[in-house]
């Protein structure tokens, strides 16, 4: 069975999570600069066999969704032409950040650290990603 990778998706920077084979375990992969996400994803897909792609839907309380949300759809387009044969879904993504932002703070990470948003994007992808993969158990 092929990995999942999850991406949590900004205008400027994008963060990346795997899954294990087994489809059970999540893990912070890298933040790559938005600009350049298609070219990184084209030698992380092949190299980690990846079959499903899991994106944030960016949705308020009220459940509309966000402006950033235009830009989500364009990726997917582009995702799926570039990889025809992996899978593309969309997970709700609310308080990822602040979720992320918590678990950083009580991991006794420096203040540096807990303020620099790579590792912020990079949590939340893992976040999903967990979301996405406790809801196909």
């Amino acid at each position: 069975m092929g990995k999942v990778l999850a991406l949590d998706f900004g205008l400027k920077r994008t963060g990346l999570a795997l899954s294990d084979e087994a489809r059970i375990f999540a893990f912070g992969h890298s933040t790559e600069e938005s600009e350049n996400l298609i070219p990184a994803l084209k030698l992380l897909i092949p190299k980690e066999k990846i079959e499903t792609i899991v994106l944030g839907k960016p949705k308020r309380l009220d459940n509309s969704l966000f402006e950033i949300n235009q830009n989500i759809e364009l990726l997917i387009e582009v995702l799926k032409k570039e990889f025809p044969i992996c899978e593309i879904v969309q997970v709700d993504e609310r308080f990822t950040s602040k979720m992320a932002s918590r678990l950083i703070s009580q991991s006794g990470k420096s203040k540096k650290d807990r303020e620099d948003k790579s590792i912020v994007d990079k949590v939340s992808a893992v976040l999903i990603l967990q979301s996405y993969l406790e809801q196909i158990k």
